[in-house]
Formats: structure tokens, sequence, C-alpha cells
């Protein structure tokens, strides 16, 4: 057996981008609108069956954006983007991106999903005529972690905006100060 030299490395990484450029994704033919809205769907359907307690707290807010298969990745530097819906009841509003920058100590790579609950007619109203939103200190955040008995608690849920952390993918290192913005967009 020969050992991976860097030429052999960078044939095979671009002989598998080339493959993945190639082939036909699942969802190939539809609108950028379809998937998401295939996207979102599926998170929704994935945190209400395996989070404790998001079904109930999606039943009692007067809005949810979720934001399916949000990547990041950093070296120093990390950088994160994704693209989801804001649902008021089971109709999709409003369609918007979720971008965000961070330095510092950040190694790797991941994809996870993210659902910001609206509990207050107020904190929805906000969110939607901002011209690039900010989560800001009025937030809880929750973060499902695979393999523990984690849900939502009472506690958790009496502020205006409660943000859920699901579906974790990837090894990542992050050590950062990161700001995330989020932006209507037209899909």
């Amino acid at each position: 057996m020969t050992p991976w030299t860097r030429r052999s490395l960078l044939v095979a990484a671009a002989s598998g981008g080339l493959v993945a450029c190639t082939t036909n994704p699942s969802g190939a033919g539809l609108s950028a609108r379809d998937k998401i809205d295939r996207d979102v769907d599926a998170a929704l359907a994935d945190l209400y069956s395996n989070v404790p307690g998001a079904a109930e707290l999606g039943a009692s807010a007067q809005g949810i954006l979720v934001i399916p298969k949000i990547r990041k990745a950093g070296f120093f530097a990390s950088g994160s983007y994704g693209e989801g819906a804001l649902m008021i009841g089971p109709a999709k509003v409003d369609y918007y991106s979720l971008s965000s920058l961070g330095i510092g100590l950040t190694f790797g790579a991941s994809e996870f999903n993210q659902a910001l609950f609206f509990m207050t007619p107020q904190a929805l109203q906000d969110f939607r005529v901002a011209d690039g939103w900010e989560l800001g200190a009025d937030a809880a955040v929750v973060v499902r972690s695979d393999g523990a008995a984690a849900g939502l608690a009472s506690t958790q849920i009496n502020r205006p905006i409660t943000e859920v952390i699901f579906g974790q993918k990837g090894l990542i290192a992050d050590a950062s100060l990161a700001g995330a913005k989020y932006s209507r967009i037209i899909r």
C-alpha cells in the first residue's frame, strides 16, 4: 500500500468535487422556495419528534422561524449561513437568511437546525419590521445535545423569544465571539 502524498490527496479531493458537481442532488428541478419549504417541514417534524416540549412550545408561539441546515465552518475565523421560513400557524409567510461571522478559536465544520419561537405578538412584530435583525439578550437559548435527555422546561419559555438548536452534525471546536444577522429574502 502506498502512502498518501499531498499530490494524491489533492487529486482525490478534486475528483470528489467534480463528482459532486456533476451528480443530480435530491430535489433537482425544485425551485429555491420549494427546497426551503421541504427542508423547513422536515426540520420542524424532527424538532417536534425529538425535543420534548417543543410541540407544546410551538402550539403557544405567535410565530416560528425555522432555519434548517445551517452550515458553520471555521479556522480561527468562522462563518455560518442558512435559509429558512417564518411560519405563522401552518403558513410560511416570509423567508429569511441567517448569516454570522465569528473571530476566535474555531476549528472544524458543522451543520445544525435552528428554530426561533416568538412567544409574544410584540416580539414577532419587532422581528418582522426590522431591517436586518439580531438575536438579542431577551432570548433564551436551548441546545439539544444528541444522546442527552434534554428538553424544554417551563423556565426556558418565559422569554419573548426562545431559540432551539437541534440536529447537530459534524465536528467543531468553537470558542469565538459571533454575531448573527437575520435578513428577509425573496424566494
